[in-house]
């Protein structure tokens, strides 16, 4: 049933106010979501975001008027997103915890006749409940089985529907009598729009620490490349630098007798008497403490030929 005209004016009206209102959006596929389920949707994202629905003729005209309304807006690019059956969720947050929301809010769903597969659906071996008059509808699907206690009884996993294909009418009526619901269906992000910047939500699962190991990854070998070929740059300075010194160092300690400087004088009175870098290495509070039991421990007599030693810790001498 078509809306009225104030219905429609009233659409229009929310539909641009969100627009002014927000300036990040998600562009989510809602195949196969039920009212209910975008119901406990919005349930979950209420005071994070909103979620906006529409005829795609409305959407874009709706988008249309705005960025007449304001010349210049970038809004404009979600026009072409709004082909199939698609939707908006507006915010202003955090898009990672919207994005978590919106795929946790997944439900179970049998696989229907003529639906597309979202994903691989492997049936596992094992026992299948079904008598054994139904033997031939296994070997339809050529699924090996064997009768085992009474029953149908798979012998090995069975990939049965591959990501993309059609489901068929034997593959919907096997999962259905294996009481399996292979699919989950929920608001399927497409697209991302944040302050004039489209882009695809597989950006999302860039996080800091995998931008932090990309950038480490290229200043390393930057910094490679600059010092093989002889050409400083702020990531190889740093390390022209350390050999520079390395170089003055060990010629300092080599072959020059008369010249030397702090770090170099360092070195060398280690060089002259590692030992005592190593006694100054000792923690002082060990040192103390050793010094400590040494002094509480009394001192150990000789044991006579006559006396005994206790093996379970007594100074008595004497018969076990």
């Amino acid at each position: 049933m078509p809306l009225s005209t104030e219905r429609k004016e009233e659409y229009f009206a929310n539909f641009k106010e969100l627009l002014s209102t927000y300036s990040k959006c998600f562009i989510v596929g809602v195949d196969n979501v039920g009212s209910s389920q975008l119901q406990l949707t919005r349930k979950a994202l209420r005071g994070k975001a909103e979620i906006l629905m529409g005829k795609n003729t409305m959407m874009r005209k709706c988008i249309r008027e705005y960025c007449e309304e304001n010349e210049g807006s970038p809004v404009g690019q979600l026009e072409a997103l709004c082909r199939g059956n698609v939707g908006f969720v507006f915010t202003n947050g955090d898009l990672g915890g919207v994005r978590e929301t919106l795929e946790s809010n997944v439900r179970p769903a049998p696989a229907r006749v003529g639906s597309v597969a979202p994903s691989d659906v492997i049936v596992p071996k094992g026992p299948t409940g079904c008598d054994p008059g139904q033997t031939a509808f296994f070997q339809t699907l050529q699924i090996s089985t064997k009768i085992s206690r009474g029953q149908i009884e798979m012998t090995n996993d069975t990939h049965l529907i591959s990501a993309g294909d059609k489901v068929t009418a034997s593959q919907a009526a096997l999962l259905q009598k294996l009481n399996i619901e292979p699919f989950t269906y929920g608001l399927l992000l497409k697209s991302v729009y944040d302050n004039g910047s489209l882009f695809d939500a597989k950006v999302l699962d860039i996080t800091d620490d995998v931008l932090a190991a990309k950038f480490t990854s290229a200043l390393n070998l930057v910094a490679s490349l600059s010092l093989a070929l002889g050409y400083p740059t702020q990531a190889s300075v740093p390390h022209s630098i350390a050999n520079a010194f390395k170089a003055v160092l060990a010629i300092t300690i080599a072959g020059c007798s008369e010249y030397s400087f702090e770090q170099a004088a360092q070195v060398k009175e280690y060089l002259a008497d590692p030992s005592k870098f190593a006694a100054a290495a000792g923690p002082a509070a060990g040192g103390d403490a050793a010094e400590a039991a040494a002094e509480e421990e009394p001192e150990e007599e000789e044991a006579g030929p006559g006396d005994a030693i206790d093996m379970f810790g007594g100074g008595d001498g004497g018969d076990y």
